[in-house]
Protein backbone atom coordinates (compact mmCIF):
# COMPACT_ATOMS: atom_id res chain seq x y z
CA UNK A 1 0.00 0.00 0.00
CA UNK A 2 1.24 3.61 -1.17
CA UNK A 3 2.65 5.63 2.11
CA UNK A 4 1.50 9.24 2.35
CA UNK A 5 3.29 12.00 4.48
CA UNK A 6 2.85 15.38 5.11
CA UNK A 7 4.73 18.32 3.61
CA UNK A 8 6.09 20.44 6.12
CA UNK A 9 9.26 22.90 5.85
CA UNK A 10 10.10 20.89 2.78
CA UNK A 11 10.21 17.28 4.51
CA UNK A 12 7.87 14.77 4.38
CA UNK A 13 6.42 13.58 7.54
CA UNK A 14 4.46 11.25 9.20
CA UNK A 15 1.62 12.55 10.69
CA UNK A 16 1.09 12.35 14.47
CA UNK A 17 -1.47 10.29 14.09
CA UNK A 18 -3.70 8.58 11.19
CA UNK A 19 -6.97 7.75 9.53
CA UNK A 20 -8.91 5.94 7.18
CA UNK A 21 -9.57 6.94 4.02
CA UNK A 22 -12.88 5.30 1.96
CA UNK A 23 -13.30 4.38 -1.42
CA UNK A 24 -16.83 5.28 -1.75
CA UNK A 25 -17.55 3.06 -4.67
CA UNK A 26 -16.26 0.32 -2.32
CA UNK A 27 -16.76 1.61 1.01
CA UNK A 28 -13.28 -0.45 1.79
CA UNK A 29 -10.59 1.09 3.48
CA UNK A 30 -8.35 2.34 0.52
CA UNK A 31 -5.20 4.08 2.20
CA UNK A 32 -4.13 5.33 6.18
CA UNK A 33 -3.54 8.89 5.69
CA UNK A 34 -1.45 11.08 8.31
CA UNK A 35 -3.41 12.94 10.58
CA UNK A 36 -1.89 16.24 12.18
CA UNK A 37 -1.73 17.61 14.95
CA UNK A 38 -1.98 21.07 16.10
CA UNK A 39 1.50 20.42 17.17
CA UNK A 40 2.44 19.81 13.81
CA UNK A 41 0.22 22.75 12.37
CA UNK A 42 2.11 24.93 14.10
CA UNK A 43 5.06 23.90 12.95
CA UNK A 44 3.79 24.29 9.18
CA UNK A 45 2.63 27.77 9.85
CA UNK A 46 5.93 28.84 11.38
CA UNK A 47 7.98 27.59 8.38
CA UNK A 48 5.77 29.27 6.17
CA UNK A 49 6.52 32.45 7.99
CA UNK A 50 9.76 31.86 7.62
CA UNK A 51 10.06 31.25 3.99
CA UNK A 52 7.99 34.18 3.66
CA UNK A 53 10.91 36.87 2.98
CA UNK A 54 12.63 34.82 0.79
CA UNK A 55 10.10 33.82 -1.36
CA UNK A 56 8.18 36.98 -1.60
CA UNK A 57 11.65 38.53 -2.37
CA UNK A 58 11.92 36.28 -4.96
CA UNK A 59 11.92 37.80 -8.76
CA UNK A 60 8.72 37.59 -10.04
CA UNK A 61 10.14 36.36 -13.38
CA UNK A 62 11.72 33.51 -11.29
CA UNK A 63 8.38 32.55 -9.34
CA UNK A 64 6.61 32.24 -12.47
CA UNK A 65 9.01 29.79 -13.84
CA UNK A 66 7.99 27.73 -10.43
CA UNK A 67 4.62 27.84 -11.40
CA UNK A 68 5.58 26.23 -15.14
CA UNK A 69 7.75 23.23 -13.50
CA UNK A 70 4.62 22.74 -11.33
CA UNK A 71 2.67 22.74 -13.98
CA UNK A 72 5.06 20.33 -16.07
CA UNK A 73 4.91 18.51 -13.28
CA UNK A 74 1.64 17.54 -13.02
CA UNK A 75 0.94 16.73 -16.32
CA UNK A 76 3.44 14.11 -16.42
CA UNK A 77 1.89 12.28 -13.67
CA UNK A 78 -1.63 13.17 -14.73
CA UNK A 79 -2.49 9.23 -14.95
CA UNK A 80 -1.27 8.65 -11.20
CA UNK A 81 -2.73 11.75 -10.14
CA UNK A 82 -6.43 10.76 -12.26
CA UNK A 83 -6.61 6.83 -10.52
CA UNK A 84 -5.86 8.22 -6.68
CA UNK A 85 -8.52 10.68 -7.35
CA UNK A 86 -11.45 8.47 -8.87
CA UNK A 87 -10.66 5.84 -5.86
CA UNK A 88 -10.73 8.42 -2.90
CA UNK A 89 -13.69 10.98 -4.27
CA UNK A 90 -15.27 8.41 -6.64
CA UNK A 91 -16.29 10.47 -9.71
CA UNK A 92 -15.08 8.39 -13.37
CA UNK A 93 -11.60 8.38 -14.06
CA UNK A 94 -12.21 10.31 -17.09
CA UNK A 95 -13.36 13.43 -14.94
CA UNK A 96 -10.64 12.99 -12.89
CA UNK A 97 -8.48 13.15 -15.81
CA UNK A 98 -9.99 16.37 -16.90
CA UNK A 99 -9.59 17.68 -12.96
CA UNK A 100 -5.77 16.91 -13.15
CA UNK A 101 -4.93 18.91 -16.67
CA UNK A 102 -6.84 21.32 -15.34
CA UNK A 103 -4.90 21.28 -12.47
CA UNK A 104 -1.97 21.91 -14.78
CA UNK A 105 -3.23 24.28 -17.14
CA UNK A 106 -4.12 26.61 -13.62
CA UNK A 107 -0.64 26.80 -13.11
CA UNK A 108 0.59 27.28 -16.33
CA UNK A 109 -2.16 30.15 -16.56
CA UNK A 110 -0.95 32.15 -13.35
CA UNK A 111 2.22 31.78 -14.48
CA UNK A 112 1.81 34.39 -17.76
CA UNK A 113 1.04 36.99 -15.05
CA UNK A 114 2.65 40.13 -13.86
CA UNK A 115 2.14 42.68 -11.33
CA UNK A 116 3.36 45.99 -12.45
CA UNK A 117 2.92 49.38 -10.59
CA UNK A 118 0.24 51.52 -11.73
CA UNK A 119 0.87 55.19 -12.17
CA UNK A 120 -2.39 56.65 -11.62
CA UNK A 121 -1.69 60.41 -11.09
CA UNK A 122 2.13 61.91 -12.47
CA UNK A 123 2.29 65.51 -12.48
CA UNK A 124 3.89 69.21 -11.01
CA UNK A 125 3.09 68.25 -7.62
CA UNK A 126 3.13 64.48 -6.68
CA UNK A 127 3.00 61.13 -8.54
CA UNK A 128 0.60 58.49 -6.95
CA UNK A 129 1.47 54.61 -7.77
CA UNK A 130 -0.31 51.74 -7.09
CA UNK A 131 1.52 48.23 -5.92
CA UNK A 132 0.64 44.93 -5.51
CA UNK A 133 2.34 43.17 -2.55
CA UNK A 134 2.29 39.38 -0.96
CA UNK A 135 0.18 38.97 2.44
CA UNK A 136 2.22 37.07 4.14
CA UNK A 137 1.05 33.29 5.26
CA UNK A 138 -2.08 32.08 3.47
CA UNK A 139 -4.39 29.04 4.89
CA UNK A 140 -6.10 27.43 1.87
CA UNK A 141 -8.68 24.77 2.94
CA UNK A 142 -10.61 22.61 -0.03
CA UNK A 143 -13.25 20.57 0.02
CA UNK A 144 -13.68 16.86 -1.11
CA UNK A 145 -15.81 17.42 -4.52
CA UNK A 146 -12.91 18.82 -6.59
CA UNK A 147 -9.79 18.36 -4.33
CA UNK A 148 -7.25 19.07 -7.28
CA UNK A 149 -8.82 21.65 -9.48
CA UNK A 150 -10.20 23.81 -6.50
CA UNK A 151 -6.81 23.94 -5.24
CA UNK A 152 -5.71 25.12 -8.38
CA UNK A 153 -7.76 28.36 -7.97
CA UNK A 154 -6.07 29.16 -5.00
CA UNK A 155 -2.16 27.96 -4.82
CA UNK A 156 -1.01 29.20 -8.34
CA UNK A 157 -2.22 32.52 -7.31
CA UNK A 158 -1.34 32.29 -3.51
CA UNK A 159 2.45 31.54 -4.56
CA UNK A 160 2.67 34.22 -7.74
CA UNK A 161 1.95 36.63 -5.49
CA UNK A 162 4.77 36.05 -3.39
CA UNK A 163 2.65 34.19 -0.28
CA UNK A 164 3.55 31.48 1.22
CA UNK A 165 1.01 28.43 2.07
CA UNK A 166 -0.47 25.80 4.60
CA UNK A 167 -2.72 23.74 2.30
CA UNK A 168 -5.84 21.77 4.25
CA UNK A 169 -7.55 19.46 2.17
CA UNK A 170 -10.50 17.86 3.38
CA UNK A 171 -9.92 14.79 5.42
CA UNK A 172 -12.05 12.36 3.17
CA UNK A 173 -10.17 13.08 -0.17
CA UNK A 174 -6.16 14.08 1.33
CA UNK A 175 -4.75 11.30 -0.81
CA UNK A 176 -4.00 13.16 -4.16
CA UNK A 177 -3.33 16.35 -2.17
CA UNK A 178 -1.01 14.89 -0.41
CA UNK A 179 0.74 12.75 -3.25
CA UNK A 180 0.99 16.08 -5.57
CA UNK A 181 2.87 17.62 -2.62
CA UNK A 182 5.22 14.78 -2.34
CA UNK A 183 6.01 15.30 -6.45
CA UNK A 184 6.37 19.06 -6.51
CA UNK A 185 7.84 19.60 -3.11
CA UNK A 186 11.81 20.06 -4.61
CA UNK A 187 10.38 22.56 -7.32
CA UNK A 188 9.56 25.10 -3.90
CA UNK A 189 12.29 26.29 -1.20
CA UNK A 190 11.33 24.66 2.19
CA UNK A 191 8.38 26.31 3.82
CA UNK A 192 6.81 28.01 0.66
CA UNK A 193 3.95 25.09 0.46
CA UNK A 194 3.07 23.01 3.48
CA UNK A 195 0.09 20.52 3.54
CA UNK A 196 -1.19 19.11 6.33
CA UNK A 197 -4.44 17.05 6.84
CA UNK A 198 -6.53 16.44 10.15
CA UNK A 199 -10.01 15.41 10.71
CA UNK A 200 -11.43 18.44 10.21
CA UNK A 201 -10.38 19.66 13.68
CA UNK A 202 -7.42 22.15 13.09
CA UNK A 203 -9.35 24.39 10.71
CA UNK A 204 -10.28 26.75 13.45
CA UNK A 205 -6.81 26.62 14.64
CA UNK A 206 -5.72 27.95 11.41
CA UNK A 207 -8.44 30.78 10.47
CA UNK A 208 -7.94 32.13 14.08
CA UNK A 209 -3.87 31.47 13.89
CA UNK A 210 -1.80 35.10 14.17
CA UNK A 211 0.76 34.38 11.97
CA UNK A 212 -2.08 33.66 9.20
CA UNK A 213 -2.74 36.67 7.25
CA UNK A 214 -5.53 35.25 4.47
CA UNK A 215 -7.61 32.54 4.26
CA UNK A 216 -9.05 30.95 1.38
CA UNK A 217 -12.15 28.84 2.01
CA UNK A 218 -14.32 26.39 -0.17
CA UNK A 219 -16.84 24.74 1.65
CA UNK A 220 -20.35 24.79 3.21
CA UNK A 221 -22.21 28.55 4.27
CA UNK A 222 -22.50 27.17 7.42
CA UNK A 223 -18.93 26.38 7.82
CA UNK A 224 -17.81 29.52 6.36
CA UNK A 225 -19.92 31.77 8.76
CA UNK A 226 -17.44 30.58 11.09
CA UNK A 227 -14.55 30.90 9.49
CA UNK A 228 -15.53 34.39 8.95
CA UNK A 229 -16.06 34.51 12.79
CA UNK A 230 -12.83 33.05 13.51
CA UNK A 231 -10.89 35.31 11.04
CA UNK A 232 -12.33 38.26 12.78
CA UNK A 233 -10.35 38.19 15.65
CA UNK A 234 -6.75 39.45 13.62
CA UNK A 235 -8.91 41.07 10.82
CA UNK A 236 -7.37 38.48 8.43
CA UNK A 237 -8.45 39.08 4.69
CA UNK A 238 -10.78 36.17 3.69
CA UNK A 239 -12.02 35.04 0.11
CA UNK A 240 -15.19 32.42 0.62
CA UNK A 241 -16.25 30.03 -1.89
CA UNK A 242 -19.61 28.49 -0.19
CA UNK A 243 -22.77 27.04 -1.09
CA UNK A 244 -25.69 27.70 -3.73
CA UNK A 245 -28.98 26.66 -4.53
CA UNK A 246 -28.73 27.70 -7.99
CA UNK A 247 -31.64 28.02 -9.89
CA UNK A 248 -32.44 27.09 -13.89
CA UNK A 249 -35.54 29.26 -15.40
CA UNK A 250 -36.85 27.58 -18.37
CA UNK A 251 -38.94 30.24 -21.09
CA UNK A 252 -41.54 29.03 -22.85
CA UNK A 253 -39.90 29.17 -26.18
CA UNK A 254 -38.01 26.54 -25.73
CA UNK A 255 -37.43 22.87 -27.49
CA UNK A 256 -37.28 20.59 -23.91
CA UNK A 257 -35.30 17.55 -26.64
CA UNK A 258 -32.66 20.22 -27.07
CA UNK A 259 -32.74 21.76 -24.08
CA UNK A 260 -32.82 18.62 -21.93
CA UNK A 261 -28.63 17.61 -22.28
CA UNK A 262 -27.29 20.39 -21.34
CA UNK A 263 -29.81 20.72 -18.59
CA UNK A 264 -28.65 17.43 -17.42
CA UNK A 265 -25.28 17.82 -17.56
CA UNK A 266 -25.42 21.11 -15.55
CA UNK A 267 -27.62 19.60 -12.94
CA UNK A 268 -25.70 15.82 -12.25
CA UNK A 269 -22.06 16.49 -13.12
CA UNK A 270 -19.44 15.21 -10.54
CA UNK A 271 -23.52 13.23 -9.43
CA UNK A 272 -24.85 16.84 -8.34
CA UNK A 273 -21.28 17.22 -5.89
CA UNK A 274 -20.86 20.61 -7.30
CA UNK A 275 -21.67 23.70 -6.13
CA UNK A 276 -22.91 25.42 -9.07
CA UNK A 277 -24.44 22.58 -10.23
CA UNK A 278 -28.37 23.11 -11.19
CA UNK A 279 -30.06 22.72 -7.83
CA UNK A 280 -33.68 23.53 -8.83
CA UNK A 281 -35.35 24.01 -12.49
CA UNK A 282 -38.52 26.23 -12.91
CA UNK A 283 -40.16 25.20 -16.47
CA UNK A 284 -43.28 26.86 -18.17
CA UNK A 285 -46.23 25.07 -17.52
CA UNK A 286 -46.12 24.84 -21.46
CA UNK A 287 -43.56 22.70 -21.83
CA UNK A 288 -43.62 21.28 -18.53
CA UNK A 289 -44.48 17.98 -19.40
CA UNK A 290 -41.77 17.30 -22.22
CA UNK A 291 -39.00 18.77 -20.52
CA UNK A 292 -39.59 16.18 -17.70
CA UNK A 293 -39.78 13.49 -19.94
CA UNK A 294 -36.64 13.97 -21.59
CA UNK A 295 -35.30 14.38 -18.36
CA UNK A 296 -35.87 11.27 -16.83
CA UNK A 297 -35.14 9.41 -20.21
CA UNK A 298 -31.90 10.88 -19.82
CA UNK A 299 -31.65 9.53 -16.12
CA UNK A 300 -32.72 6.36 -17.59
CA UNK A 301 -30.20 5.92 -19.77
CA UNK A 302 -27.21 6.94 -17.07
CA UNK A 303 -24.39 4.51 -16.22
CA UNK A 304 -24.03 4.48 -12.83
CA UNK A 305 -20.58 2.88 -10.69
CA UNK A 306 -17.02 2.45 -10.28
CA UNK A 307 -15.27 5.22 -11.34
CA UNK A 308 -12.55 2.57 -12.77
CA UNK A 309 -15.09 0.69 -14.88
CA UNK A 310 -15.23 2.15 -18.68
CA UNK A 311 -18.66 3.53 -19.48
CA UNK A 312 -19.17 4.58 -16.28
CA UNK A 313 -20.83 8.40 -16.77
CA UNK A 314 -21.68 8.42 -12.90
CA UNK A 315 -19.60 7.88 -10.03
CA UNK A 316 -21.06 7.18 -6.07
CA UNK A 317 -21.14 10.31 -3.44
CA UNK A 318 -17.93 10.86 -1.65
CA UNK A 319 -19.08 9.95 1.51
CA UNK A 320 -21.43 8.10 3.62
CA UNK A 321 -22.74 11.55 5.55
CA UNK A 322 -23.54 13.03 2.37
CA UNK A 323 -25.50 9.71 0.90
CA UNK A 324 -27.00 9.38 3.92
CA UNK A 325 -28.12 13.42 3.86
CA UNK A 326 -29.52 13.15 0.12
CA UNK A 327 -31.42 9.90 0.66
CA UNK A 328 -33.16 11.36 3.06
CA UNK A 329 -33.91 14.03 1.13
CA UNK A 330 -35.41 12.10 -1.98
CA UNK A 331 -37.63 10.62 0.73
CA UNK A 332 -39.18 13.78 2.18
CA UNK A 333 -39.41 15.19 -1.44
CA UNK A 334 -41.74 12.08 -1.72
CA UNK A 335 -44.22 13.41 0.16
CA UNK A 336 -44.17 16.52 -1.62
CA UNK A 337 -43.95 15.18 -5.44
CA UNK A 338 -43.39 12.37 -7.76
CA UNK A 339 -39.75 11.24 -7.45
CA UNK A 340 -38.76 9.35 -10.83
CA UNK A 341 -35.70 7.75 -10.81
CA UNK A 342 -35.09 4.14 -12.32
CA UNK A 343 -32.46 1.71 -13.21
CA UNK A 344 -30.33 -0.30 -10.43
CA UNK A 345 -26.84 0.78 -8.69
CA UNK A 346 -24.05 -1.58 -6.90
CA UNK A 347 -24.63 -3.35 -4.35
CA UNK A 348 -21.84 -1.52 -2.62
CA UNK A 349 -21.19 2.10 -2.28
CA UNK A 350 -22.36 5.23 -1.48
CA UNK A 351 -24.30 5.17 -5.39
CA UNK A 352 -27.71 7.42 -5.77
CA UNK A 353 -28.68 7.32 -9.74
CA UNK A 354 -29.43 10.53 -11.18
CA UNK A 355 -33.06 11.14 -10.37
CA UNK A 356 -35.97 14.15 -11.42
CA UNK A 357 -38.48 15.04 -8.84
CA UNK A 358 -41.76 16.72 -10.79
CA UNK A 359 -44.90 18.27 -9.63
CA UNK A 360 -43.36 20.09 -6.12
CA UNK A 361 -43.15 23.35 -4.96
CA UNK A 362 -41.05 25.83 -3.14
CA UNK A 363 -41.23 25.59 1.03
CA UNK A 364 -40.23 21.82 0.92
CA UNK A 365 -36.73 20.39 1.59
CA UNK A 366 -35.43 20.05 -1.68
CA UNK A 367 -36.22 23.23 -3.57
CA UNK A 368 -35.14 25.38 -0.71
CA UNK A 369 -31.78 23.28 1.41
CA UNK A 370 -28.93 22.44 -1.15
CA UNK A 371 -29.18 18.76 -1.52
CA UNK A 372 -25.51 18.43 -3.26
CA UNK A 373 -26.36 15.18 -4.52
CA UNK A 374 -27.85 13.92 -8.07
CA UNK A 375 -31.40 14.72 -7.73
CA UNK A 376 -33.10 17.83 -9.59
CA UNK A 377 -36.71 19.14 -8.30
CA UNK A 378 -38.40 20.53 -11.25
CA UNK A 379 -40.98 23.21 -10.61
CA UNK A 380 -43.84 24.60 -12.43
CA UNK A 381 -44.63 27.96 -12.95
CA UNK A 382 -47.07 30.10 -15.15
CA UNK A 383 -45.79 33.75 -15.54
CA UNK A 384 -41.80 34.67 -15.60
CA UNK A 385 -42.10 37.15 -13.22
CA UNK A 386 -43.19 34.91 -10.68
CA UNK A 387 -40.25 32.27 -11.36
CA UNK A 388 -37.78 35.27 -11.66
CA UNK A 389 -38.83 36.38 -7.65
CA UNK A 390 -39.05 32.57 -6.73
CA UNK A 391 -35.48 32.33 -7.95
CA UNK A 392 -34.06 35.34 -6.41
CA UNK A 393 -36.00 34.43 -3.23
CA UNK A 394 -32.93 31.81 -2.07
CA UNK A 395 -30.08 33.13 0.60
CA UNK A 396 -27.68 31.96 -1.88
CA UNK A 397 -26.37 33.47 -4.74
CA UNK A 398 -23.60 32.15 -6.45
CA UNK A 399 -25.01 31.14 -9.98
CA UNK A 400 -27.94 30.66 -12.36
CA UNK A 401 -29.35 30.02 -15.41
CA UNK A 402 -31.90 31.17 -18.31
CA UNK A 403 -32.76 28.72 -20.98
CA UNK A 404 -34.22 30.71 -23.86
CA UNK A 405 -34.29 30.70 -28.08
CA UNK A 406 -34.28 34.01 -27.70
CA UNK A 407 -30.97 35.87 -26.90
CA UNK A 408 -32.48 39.13 -26.08
CA UNK A 409 -35.14 37.94 -23.43
CA UNK A 410 -33.09 35.80 -21.89
CA UNK A 411 -30.44 38.38 -21.59
CA UNK A 412 -32.87 40.64 -20.33
CA UNK A 413 -33.41 38.00 -18.00
CA UNK A 414 -30.58 37.01 -16.75
CA UNK A 415 -29.51 40.24 -15.65
CA UNK A 416 -32.39 40.72 -13.10
CA UNK A 417 -31.12 37.63 -11.34
CA UNK A 418 -29.47 37.69 -8.25
CA UNK A 419 -26.16 35.89 -8.52
CA UNK A 420 -22.38 35.95 -8.76
CA UNK A 421 -22.59 34.05 -12.23
CA UNK A 422 -25.58 33.84 -14.83
CA UNK A 423 -25.14 31.81 -17.46
CA UNK A 424 -27.91 31.82 -21.03
CA UNK A 425 -28.43 28.28 -22.26
CA UNK A 426 -25.85 26.40 -20.30
CA UNK A 427 -25.24 25.60 -16.87
CA UNK A 428 -21.78 25.15 -14.47
CA UNK A 429 -18.98 26.42 -17.42
CA UNK A 430 -15.98 28.02 -15.81
CA UNK A 431 -12.88 28.70 -16.88
CA UNK A 432 -9.27 30.24 -15.33
CA UNK A 433 -9.78 33.62 -17.15
CA UNK A 434 -13.28 34.04 -15.74
CA UNK A 435 -13.84 35.43 -12.66
CA UNK A 436 -15.80 33.65 -9.88
CA UNK A 437 -17.50 34.57 -6.86
CA UNK A 438 -20.69 34.33 -4.96
CA UNK A 439 -23.75 37.12 -4.06
CA UNK A 440 -25.37 36.99 -0.56
CA UNK A 441 -24.72 33.77 1.88
CA UNK A 442 -22.64 32.29 -1.23
CA UNK A 443 -19.95 34.06 -0.22
CA UNK A 444 -17.18 36.77 -0.46
CA UNK A 445 -14.51 37.41 -3.01
CA UNK A 446 -13.55 35.56 -6.44
CA UNK A 447 -11.95 33.22 -7.50
CA UNK A 448 -10.18 32.55 -11.20
CA UNK A 449 -9.30 35.44 -13.59
CA UNK A 450 -6.59 38.42 -12.57
CA UNK A 451 -9.44 38.88 -10.23
CA UNK A 452 -8.23 36.22 -8.01
CA UNK A 453 -4.88 37.42 -7.80
CA UNK A 454 -5.40 40.72 -6.72
CA UNK A 455 -7.13 39.14 -3.90
CA UNK A 456 -3.75 37.23 -2.78
CA UNK A 457 -2.32 41.19 -2.62
CA UNK A 458 -2.18 43.81 -0.52
CA UNK A 459 -2.56 47.25 -2.30
CA UNK A 460 -0.34 49.61 -1.34
CA UNK A 461 -0.60 53.41 -2.41
CA UNK A 462 3.01 55.16 -2.75
CA UNK A 463 2.18 58.94 -2.81
CA UNK A 464 4.86 61.16 -3.63
CA UNK A 465 5.44 64.99 -3.27
CA UNK A 466 7.32 66.80 -6.14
Amino acid sequence: MTTFKLLINGRLEEGDARMDVINPATEEILAVAPRASKAQLEKAIAAAKAAFAGWSGTPLSERKKTLQAIGQIVHANANELARLLTQEQGKPLADAAGEVFALAAMFQYYSKFDLPAKVIEDDQSRKVELRRKPLGVVGLIVPWNFPLIILGSKVPPALLAGNTVVLKPAPTTPLATLRLAELIKDALPPGVLNVITDANDLGGELTRHPDVRKISFTGSSATGKKVMSSAAETIKRITLELGGNDAGIVLDDVDPKKAAPGIFRGAFRNSGQVCIAMKRLYVHESIYDRLCEELVLLAKDAVVGDGLEQGTQFGPLQNRMQFEKVKDIIEDAGKHGKVLSTGTVPDKGFFIRPTIVRDIQDGTRLVDEEQFGPVLPVIKYSDPEDALARANASPYGLGASVWSSNPERAQAMAERMDAGTVWINKHSELAPNIPFGGAKESGIGVEMGEESLNEFTQLQVINAAR
